[in-house]
Parts: C-alpha cells; sequence; structure tokens
C-alpha cells in the first residue's frame, strides 16, 4: 500500500468512527449508561427480577458500545501516530499497513451492528425454506440452499434445530422450519426473506436442458413474551401425525408430530422434533403466534408506507437473488446488485457480501 493511499484509509476511517458517534449519540448514550448503573444501586432494584435483568442486559449492551467507539478511536490514534514515524517500505510501515486493515474489519463489523437496531433485530428466529412448483428440481434447489444456511450458521456460530422436515418423494426437501439460536439471529437472516432463484443444467433431466427453479425463505423472530397474545381456540385446527424424522435423525414411532392451522388467516405451523407431543404443541403455537404477530406489524407498516406515498415490494414472496450455474457462474442480488462469481463460496454459507449490503441500502 502506497503512502496517499495508507493516509487516506486513516482518513476514511477516523470520519467513519466520528460519524458512528454521531449516530449512536454518544453522549446521551454515556448519560443513559450511567443512570442504568445508578437505578442498580437502587433499593428494590431486583423486586422485579425480569425487569432488573432486562436493565442490566441493556446497560451491558450500551457499555459495550461506548466501549467499541473508544476501541477504535484509540487504536487509530495509535496506528496514525506510527504511520507518521515509519519510513515507507519498512518493516513498521508494513505493520502499519496490516494493523490498519484488521482495524477496519473490526470496524466494518461494528458498523453493521448499530445498523442492527430493529425492534427485534436482537432476537433469535424460525427460518422456513419451502420449494416453488416444478417438482423434484425446486425441492434439490430447497436442499441445497438448507445446506448452505447450514453453513451459514456454523460460519456465525448459531446454533439451530429442525423443527419441522418435510423430504421430497424422490429427492431434495419439500419444506423445513429451524429455529436459529444466536445474538442478532433475526437481524442478519431477515436480509434473506424472499424468493431465491436458481439457473442451472438440471441433473434429473436426460437431455441435460437448462433449468429454472424457485424455493422461498421466511424468516420471523422469536418474540419474548408471548403469553400476552391470546389465541382463539375456535380459530385452531390442530392435527397429530408420525413424525417423518429429520435427514438422518431417528424417527418417532410415536403420533407426536402436530400440526397448527390457523384458520382465519391460513398460516399453518408443524413441529415435530421433540418426542413429546405437548412440547410440540407449545413450540408450534408460539411460532403461530410469532407469525401472527409479525403480520399484524407488516400491515402496520404497509399501511404507513401507503400514507407516505411509499411503493416498497414487500421482500415474502419477492425474488430477491439468481444463483446461476450455467453457462457461467454468478450470484446477484436484485435488491442491491450485488454480485459475486464465487458460487461455490456462496454455496458454503459466505452471506455477509449480500446481508450487510442490503442492510446497508434499507437503512438508508
Amino acid at each position: 500500500m502506497e503512502r496517499h493511499e495508507l493516509n487516506r484509509h486513516l482518513a476514511d476511517f477516523k470520519t467513519r468512527v466520528a460519524a458512528l458517534a454521531v449516530s449512536l449519540d454518544l453522549k446521551n448514550l454515556e448519560t443513559q449508561y450511567e443512570k442504568l448503573i445508578q437505578e442498580q444501586l437502587t433499593t428494590g432494584f431486583w423486586d422485579d427480577v425480569k425487569k432488573a435483568q432486562a436493565q442490566i442486559e441493556l446497560a451491558n449492551e450500551i457499555k459495550e458500545k461506548i466501549s467499541k467507539v473508544e476501541f477504535l478511536t484509540t487504536n487509530h490514534q495509535s496506528i496514525a501516530e506510527l504511520a507518521s514515524l515509519a519510513e515507507d517500505g519498512s518493516e513498521d510501515y508494513q505493520m502499519v499497513v496490516a494493523e490498519i486493515k484488521d482495524l477496519e474489519k473490526e470496524l466494518k463489523t461494528f458498523e453493521l451492528l448499530v445498523l442492527l437496531n430493529g425492534k427485534y433485530d436482537k432476537n433469535n428466529c424460525i427460518l422456513n425454506l419451502q420449494a416453488g412448483a416444478g417438482g423434484t428440481e425446486s425441492m434439490d434447489w430447497c436442499m441445497m440452499l438448507y445446506r448452505m444456511y447450514l453453513r451459514y450458521f456454523g460460519k456465525k456460530r448459531y446454533r439451530y434445530e429442525i423443527l419441522d422436515y418435510q423430504p421430497g418423494e424422490e429427492a431434495g426437501l419439500k419444506s423445513v422450519s429451524i429455529r436459529v439460536e444466536g445474538r442478532y439471529a433475526y437481524g442478519h437472516l431477515k436480509a434473506e426473506a424472499g424468493v431465491h432463484r436458481l439457473v442451472r443444467i438440471s441433473p434429473f433431466d436426460a437431455s441435460k436442458r437448462r433449468h429454472t427453479s424457485f424455493a422461498s425463505c421466511e424468516v420471523i423472530p422469536e418474540i419474548k413474551d408471548l403469553e400476552k397474545i391470546k389465541l382463539n381456540e375456535e380459530d385452531l385446527r390442530i392435527d397429530v401425525f408420525r413424525s417423518g424424522g429429520a435427514g438422518g435423525q431417528s424417527v418417532n414411532t410415536t403420533d407426536s408430530a402436530v400440526r397448527v392451522t390457523h384458520l382465519p388467516s391460513g398460516i399453518v405451523v408443524t413441529c415435530q422434533n421433540e418426542r413429546s407431543q405437548i412440547k410440540n404443541k407449545e413450540t408450534a403455537l408460539n411460532v403461530l403466534k410469532s407469525r401472527l404477530l409479525q403480520l399484524e406489524e407488516q400491515k402496520k407498516e404497509a399501511e404507513l408506507s401507503a400514507l407516505k406515498g411509499e411503493q416498497k415490494e414487500i421482500a415474502w414472496g419477492s425474488q430477491i437473488r439468481s444463483y446461476v450455474f450455467h453457462p457461467y457462474q454468478m450470484v446477484k442480488d436484485h435488491r442491491t446488485n450485488i454480485e459475486t462469481s464465487q458460487l461455490e463460496d456462496v454455496m458454503d454459507g459466505d452471506l455477509d457480501i449480500f446481508i450487510d449490503g442490503y442492510l446497508r441500502q434499507v437503512k438508508k
């Protein structure tokens, strides 16, 4: 890296950190943090344990943001000082270049974290994949997406459990429902909601023709305090059946799987991961409540957009990304126009380029 380029990196870094401090309203955050700490010292703070834990969690989150800005600022100053003393091409100069690159990676990660300030962004979530029309072709594509997301979870160190798994008759996957647990799981994965399109030479076509397949991804935040949401028993149809098992997992031999249909909305939720019918029913009802709450909030957002004169396409049901295997290799996100030829990396779970780009765009 040439000296003029290094100076540009250093100046750009300083500007971005300053912008973050303004965006976060750092002074107000510091005041808020001090107030929360003082409240923890008051008599009766632990009388309401749930409220106390929420306040401690909030204080820790605020402190983390304040500390990160201080860390980035201090390290930038140290690197800038070293850069002014290091001779071009020297070992010290190369060390400065390496350090600013590493610090820029941390800044980029923190910038994305600041963007994740939505109501449910910190929550766990439910990710549902559904094969589109097209039979075996689409089911095979659904399976490919399933593997892609499992690899993404591994890279993010998210824990997951399969709530429902419906294999295809010949190959692939009809549908799968996955509970994803991890910090900002919903905040990241909400960027994946929509229709994913595949273009390739079909391995199931003896004539080796090119096929286009579709599969949809739905992402639902796991919402706390669901006991406040009441469901009318008359609006529910509950079916019990024998679990089909998820992949190589053992198959339940009892009729423990539960399917809940919400008659007014037509929403269907299935859960078969537990051997207990009661636990499967409880999980399915909680997922249903989360979906109904999300649906209600989407309606409010749509009404607000209409009042503002905005025409925004709802992510669910829209084609968000194309994965082209033939005649060339490319993955393109149609919302951001971000594309890459590193198809294998993407299918191996490298999705940050798309998720990061989407989150930055919607926050503009």
